[in-house]
């Protein structure tokens, strides 16, 4: 007897559990043809991965050989496996492209020889879109996979509302994999990620710039630019300042806002730490390495401690990522030598304050951290919270910065 279903969105389960249990969940594909007949089963999914019928596998009432299409079947150890004894009553042979371990199907379930690995990633070649990943399980979502796990990612305020946006849009589309943003800035982010006290260590600096780190053990997935602009209390009336005038506010030369074309008020400077990424880029670029006066400033943990003592105190100037200038709108933005932060001013080099955002991992990404990244870079958020937050992409800038 023969059945066909077609599906939207279709939905392959395979089971297994940390004993040998992986989850594998196709999902965001087009339409499935599956076809059932008595002697075995083969079912094919469009638009991703074109696995490998399982053979010498027959199947008695109801078991079924599958051919995965559209996503990597994963069990045991991030390996397709393919059961070396005949599927029983309900159960079903999951094969994909790469061989596996030795296992057996029953009761709609795969048994592995051996646990499955939460770090040991399958990538399967799409035939309508990017690879797919699966590691211990997984669906696809857009270009990458859900991904079961708890990973912590930290550091970088400045990066921190971009990957905040991201994560709460991944964990919407994937229950099962939780992701904890942390602030803490890029120093601590270069320092927990090098020492294995989290999977991402967010930064916008390079990891060579940050002494005590040995940036080869690291690897660095560059997910964006951050454009940083000097940022002034409602109450200061310039609106532009040229990169002398900056260098004499913060070496402390000029003390009052009268001296660079504003009112007499006296000027408030507010500072982040020395090893706060944010203010390594701002002395870099826009005070050429000078070293900023010392006790002359209020100094602030994270940028939006920044944001909030800029409203709050008259006279007051500092400097942020431009993410937190669309979280407060009573920010005023300083202009940089009568420039603004604009992609095209970034890409001539005329407006150098920007930094590469950073994502840090020990070694290559793998499992859940390997798909949140993966998702970053996606046009889900390259396209749509990136630059709702006044970021761009890496391609979008021209000019390049190096360590």
């Amino acid at each position: 007897m023969v059945s066909t279903i077609l599906g939207r969105r279709t939905l392959l389960m395979g089971l297994a559990a940390a004993t040998g249990t992986a989850i594998l969940a196709a999902c965001g594909g087009t339409d499935a043809t599956a076809t059932t007949a008595s002697g075995g089963t083969t079912a094919t999914r469009a638009g991703g991965t074109t696995g490998t019928t399982a053979t010498g596998a027959g199947t008695t009432a109801g078991g079924a050989a599958t051919t995965v299409t559209g996503g990597v079947a994963t069990v045991a150890g991030g390996a397709a496996t393919t059961a070396s004894t005949p599927a029983t009553t309900g159960g079903s042979v999951v094969a994909a492209t790469r061989p596996a371990t030795t296992g057996s199907a029953t009761a709609g379930s795969t048994t592995a020889a051996s646990p499955a690995a939460a770090s040991s990633a399958v990538t399967g070649t799409t035939t309508g879109g990017a690879p797919a990943m699966v590691v211990g399980g997984g669906m696809p979502m857009g270009p990458s996979m859900c991904v079961m796990g708890s990973i912590v990612s930290l550091g970088s305020t400045a990066l921190q509302p971009v990957i905040e946006a991201a994560q709460k849009a991944y964990v919407a589309k994937c229950s099962m994999s939780q992701i904890n943003v942390q602030g803490g800035g890029s120093g601590t982010g270069l320092t927990q990620v090098f020492g294995g006290q989290a999977a991402i260590g967010m930064s916008d600096l390079f990891a060579e710039e940050r002494d005590g780190i040995d940036a080869k053990q690291l690897e660095d997935h560059q997910v964006c630019i951050e454009p940083f602009a000097i940022a002034a209390n409602p109450n200061v009336n310039i609106t532009s300042l040229t990169q002398d005038q900056i260098i004499s506010i913060w070496t402390g030369k000029v003390t009052n806002f009268k001296d660079v074309g504003g009112a007499d008020h006296a000027i408030v400077l507010i500072n982040r730490p020395a090893s706060s990424g944010t203010r390594g880029t701002f002395k870099k670029y826009a005070l050429k390495g000078t070293n900023e006066a010392q006790g002359k400033a209020l100094t602030e943990d994270s940028s939006g401690a920044v944001s909030e003592a800029i409203k709050s105190t008259p006279g007051a100037i500092g400097y942020l990522a431009l993410a937190y200038f669309q979280q407060n709108k009573d920010l005023k933005t300083v202009n940089f030598n009568g420039k603004p932060p604009t992609v095209e001013n970034l890409s001539d080099d005329s407006y150098p304050i920007w930094a590469y955002g950073h994502m840090y991992t020990k070694g290559p990404a793998m499992g859940l951290t390997k798909a949140f990244i993966d998702y970053i870079l996606s046009d889900d958020v390259q396209k749509t919270i990136i630059p709702n937050l006044g970021y761009f992409s890496v391609a979008q800038v021209k000019a390049k910065h190096t360590a």
